[in-house]
């Protein structure tokens, strides 16, 4: 996947995104992109949580995007961190 971020890649299951805003809950982790107005979430109980939510705080700082890959095509829940 290389490029910017861009409408051109809306509906796959992998997508390179710009974080903007992440709240850990008790049961997950809360992440809005710049490229959608949908709440995603991270779930506590997946591989590599602690990794992923560290990726996801560090983007915000920094600006850039991060590749993101969720459980289904236009899905919700975030499985991945790139």
């Amino acid at each position: 996947m290389g490029g910017p971020p861009g409408p051109g890649d809306e509906g796959q299951r992998e997508r390179r995104m710009t974080v903007v805003h992440v709240r850990a809950r008790p049961d997950d982790t809360e992440v809005m992109f710049a490229e959608s107005a949908r709440i995603f979430r991270l779930r506590r109980g997946i591989p590599g949580y602690a990794e992923a939510q560290r990726k996801l705080q560090r983007a915000i700082g920094t600006g850039r995007p991060v590749r993101v890959r969720f459980d289904r095509p236009n899905g919700d829940l975030i499985e991945q961190v790139e």
